[in-house]
């Protein structure tokens, strides 16, 4: 048990690390290039990695490295401000349909609703609807992900609430708004937390593929989805193009999973 323990520990130390960097690099080291992120030079077009850049350059010459960061702050940005705007509509559903019969039957069979339909096919269906741009597609990205995160709020919610300190703040008085935020609400925290951060994750890859597809972030703003795409067809000539934001895409959202693992355990002790 105690060498379980540290290995899972040691993930989360490392998924720790990832994002931190992965975050880092974005957020900070993408401002710094931002000028090499949109540069053309058609002089520079299609160089491996080298010195001058370190990630090679793409089909107009931008330096790559400066892209990819610019491209992380987008999609870390995007999966984050999802993961939020979705859990506080999931703690919204969940606590009040879980003292309102009628709303909980009106916003879980929505939710019900939702989630038969397969999470990119409706994100693709929504984008659709309600057209392209970063704001839209947080909105869609958000919406997708708030029927599971709901499900799980209310499920918590049902089990917390039957606990006997809950049937005791009833019994000194406690009114169902004070029973939801003072007594319930902390309690439910542990594997919300777990859940937002598998939601950061898959809203990322979801934004990803979106941008693939060219329904998501569209050129010249880049994301780790759209540079994929412009690098696909010159995956055998400039295998640069996909390698590098593949891998940060790929290691980041390994990073966010390590650490929903080490998170986890700690509802259950």
């Amino acid at each position: 048990m105690s060498g379980t323990r540290k290995s899972r520990a040691g993930l989360g130390l490392a998924g720790f690390i990832i994002v931190a960097l992965s975050l880092g690099l974005s957020f900070i080291g993408a401002p710094l290039l931002e000028d090499a992120a949109y540069r053309i030079d058609m002089a520079q077009r299609l160089r491996p990695p080298s010195a001058e850049h370190w990630f090679g350059t793409d089909s107009l010459g931008r330096d790559l490295l400066a892209r990819v960061l610019a491209g992380g702050r987008v999609s870390l940005g995007l999966g984050f401000s999802a993961g939020v705007l979705s859990t506080i509509l999931a703690l919204l559903i969940g606590l009040y349909g879980s003292v309102n019969r009628i709303l909980d039957a009106l916003l879980f069979g929505l939710c019900d609703a939702l989630r038969a339909v397969p999470t990119l096919l409706l994100a693709i269906a929504l984008v659709t609807a309600l057209g392209g741009g970063a704001s839209r597609l947080l909105i869609v990205l958000s919406l997708c992900s708030t029927p599971a995160m709901a499900r799980l709020v209310r499920s918590t919610v049902l089990v917390v609430r039957e606990q006997p300190y809950i049937q005791v703040a009833r019994i000194q008085g406690a009114g169902p708004g004070r029973l939801l935020f003072c007594h319930i609400l902390p309690n439910i925290l542990s594997p919300l937390s777990v859940q937002f951060s598998f939601t950061c994750a898959q809203t990322m890859l979801i934004e990803a593929a979106l941008s693939f597809l060219g329904a998501g972030i569209t050129a010249p703003l880049p994301s780790w989805g759209n540079i994929l795409q412009e690098g696909q067809t010159l995956m055998f000539a400039a295998p640069w193009m996909i390698l590098f934001p593949g891998l940060f895409m790929a290691l980041t959202i390994l990073g966010i999973n390590f650490l929903a693992g080490e998170i986890r355990p700690i509802y259950g002790r």
